[in-house]
């Protein structure tokens, strides 16, 4: 079986916990730098990690890396590169983004110009052929510049993982659901936790716990590029692996997840979401505003994405909100809460300073996710007979 060096780019600041899910898959790491993870697997690791990774944006084969200082660098080095052992005579091949970083080379459109050449000179030469026409299969490949070394990647993905296939509807500035699902990983909850959102918007932080507790791998819904490649990665892994991620679902799992908006059609949304998602029984959507926050359990989580005041005449509403959620939050007994929000003022007006707060770029926004620890609860119950110190 063919063994890959594979390309995971992620939201900046995400990558320690993608890192620890491609460990989890069981895949040993290459690298890790500020927006990607590099790995090493299999065919079977292509579609696994398409599949199973929650906070990767997209899963690229490296195809080779290279230094280049000038456009004439540029071009023999993509030349040099084996397109042969990926690309056939008839695929539609283009470079489909390319990100520059402290490097000579930094006008993405020349830099794709240049790498087109270079791929169609070199494919002309093994292939015997003065002319594609690209009418097959689709061979999009993304290209990194970062201090003058070029690393090569073909697109396996498609459209960006963060796209489960669940959320038809939107609600306003929703949260991409690869960086809900990292920020979740972020936090100590598990399935037998509480969790609530109180501005949930499209329900995007509710389904992706949800997601998480059920085992539902977050691309069973979806195709992907590579599903059209079988000279590189054989059709029955995409069977395999859907298989073996079927067996891995239960829906009969106890949840208490809950996801509140005040707005009764975005409350609306958010349950379709969670239906086309398969775990609409997993959590209680409900009209209900910020200031209605109660629950009367202890050691609960709110994670939530409320307002930023993107605009001028939302900006004047926003120190009363979030006055309103600190003070929501003090009459919760030990809970934790984390919130990813642009507003500056935000530990002014909850009444308190995050014990962590970590900087986040979501989209081209600056945001912090400020973590407001509670305590831990007891080892009772399930955990000390688990552990051997409980009553039989």
């Amino acid at each position: 079986m063919k063994r890959f060096e594979l390309i995971a780019p992620c939201h900046f600041g995400m990558e320690a916990v993608l890192k620890r899910e491609i460990v989890d898959l069981g895949y040993d790491i290459a690298e890790v730098e500020d927006g990607r993870v590099t790995f090493y697997g299999d065919e079977e690791a292509v579609c696994r990690a398409n599949i199973f990774l929650r906070t990767a944006e997209r899963i690229l084969i490296k195809v080779g890396s290279f230094p280049a200082e000038t456009f004439e660098d540029l071009f023999q080095g993509t030349k040099e590169l084996p397109w042969e052992e990926y690309i056939p005579a008839d695929g539609k091949f283009w470079v489909a983004k390319a990100a520059s970083v402290k490097s000579k080379l930094f006008s993405p459109s020349d830099i794709q110009a240049v790498m087109k050449k270079g791929m169609v000179e070199r494919l002309k030469q093994v292939y015997g052929v003065s002319w594609f026409p690209e009418d097959r299969e689709s061979f999009p490949v993304r290209v990194f510049i970062m201090k003058d070394l070029v690393t090569v990647g073909l697109d396996s993905t498609g459209e960006s993982l963060h796209k489960r296939g669940y959320r038809k509807l939107t609600a306003k500035a929703p949260i991409a659901e690869n960086l809900a699902a990292a920020l979740i990983m972020l936090t100590p909850w598990n399935k037998e936790r509480i969790l609530v959102d109180p501005f949930c918007g499209s329900g995007t932080f509710p389904i992706e716990a949800a997601l998480m507790a059920a085992g539902i791998a977050p691309g069973m819904r979806r195709s992907f590029t590579a599903e059209r490649w079988g000279h590189i990665v054989e059709k029955r892994n995409w069977q395999d692996i859907r298989e073996e991620a079927g067996e891995l679902i239960d829906l009969h799992v106890e949840t208490d997840i809950q996801g509140y908006d005040v707005d009764d059609g975005t409350v609306r949304t958010a349950r379709e979401n969670a239906r086309l998602a398969g775990v609409e029984k997993l959590i209680h959507f409900q009209r209900r505003g910020v200031n209605q926050l109660s629950h009367p359990k202890k050691y609960g989580f709110l994670i939530t994405n409320p307002p930023y005041g993107e605009r001028l005449q939302d900006k004047e509403s926003l120190p009363a909100l979030y006055r309103t959620l600190g003070e929501r939050y003090r009459t919760l007994d030990s809970w934790s809460m984390y919130l990813i929000t642009a507003y500056e003022n935000a530990e002014r007006d909850i009444g308190r300073k995050a014990d962590k707060n970590r900087k986040i770029y979501n989209g081209m926004i600056k945001t912090y996710y400020y973590q407001f620890l509670g305590p831990k609860p007891p080892r009772t119950g399930r955990t000390e007979k688990q552990n051997g110190q409980g009553a039989v």
